[in-house]
Order: C-alpha cells, then structure tokens, then sequence
C-alpha cells in the first residue's frame, strides 16, 4: 500500500532511520557481543533478549526505508475554510448525539487513543476538503455508511510524533 506523507513525515521517518542506524544498532549489537560472552547460549535468556532487541530494530528500519520508497508525497491543498491536513475537526454524530473532535493527520500520525485519524480513514476521507456546518456520508464499506456533520474547523499547532510499533 502506498503511505500518503508529508515532506514533514518524511524528515522524521529519514530521522527515525539515521538514528536506529547510528545508535540503536550500535547499542544492540554491543548487548549481543555481552551476552554471548556470557557462556552457554541454550539457557542464556539475555542472548535471547538481546537477539530480538536487535531484530525489533533491523524490522523498524527495513519498515520505514520501504515505506519511503513507496509514499506519496501530500500537501494541503485545502482552502482556509476547508477540513485539511493538521486541523481540528469538531463533527457531530447524530446517530449517538454525540460530538467528538479529531485532527487530520498522515496515515502514519495516525492515533485514534488521541483523536488523531488519518486521511486516508473512511472518516478522514469524507471530512477532508468540506466546510463547517455540511453534512457527510461517512462509507465504511458497499453496505455501510453513515452520517456526520462538520461543527467546526480550527487549524492545529504543533506536530506530532509517529507511529511507532
């Protein structure tokens, strides 16, 4: 699947990458060398440890190298008025009567724990380049959908970190 980023996320992801190379790698590859002179490696759980620490970190960075070889680079081509990238979103849920607000984020800012929904969410999508005070059908799939409807719009400050596993 193709990341939709930032040139922000992008910074941060070659970021993220430099330092588990430098760092990261260094210190685990230092933990193995200590564990493994520990002596007998059928019983040595800091070897074990150690190993998977090691690999944790080779994923991460084949991860996010080929997430950066395939992304779509995105900007916010959204009017003042408009949902876009990095603003707050108040939507109305008139089906619970409830309203809730969310920020626009990349795919890979995403966080649903802080309200941060990505764009490429079926949320996301439908809100993305409408005014305050519309309603939008929200399409979950061919048979479900449901209906929102834009309360405010405010732009955001700050950036936040990304996703991790």
């Amino acid at each position: 699947m193709q990341e939709q980023l930032t040139e922000s996320d992008v910074k941060k992801i070659q970021e993220e990458i430099d330092y588990r190379k430098l760092v990261v790698r260094k210190n685990a590859i230092e933990a193995v060398k200590e564990a493994r002179a520990q002596g007998d490696l059928s019983e040595n759980f800091e070897y074990y440890a150690a190993k998977k620490d090691k690999n944790k970190n080779e994923s991460r960075i084949r991860y996010l190298e080929r997430m950066l070889k395939t992304a779509k680079i995105v900007t916010d081509t959204t009017k003042k008025d408009e949902a876009g990238l990095n603003d707050l979103v108040e939507i109305y849920f008139p089906e619970d009567d409830e309203t809730e607000t969310y920020k626009l984020v990349t795919s890979i800012r995403g966080n649903s724990l802080d309200n941060r929904i990505s764009i490429e969410s079926p949320l996301g999508k439908a809100i993305l380049g409408h005014k305050a005070g519309e309603t939008v059908l929200v399409q979950v799939n061919d048979s479900v959908s449901y209906p929102v409807e834009i309360r405010s719009i405010q732009e955001a400050d700050g950036e936040d970190d990304i996703r991790s596993f």
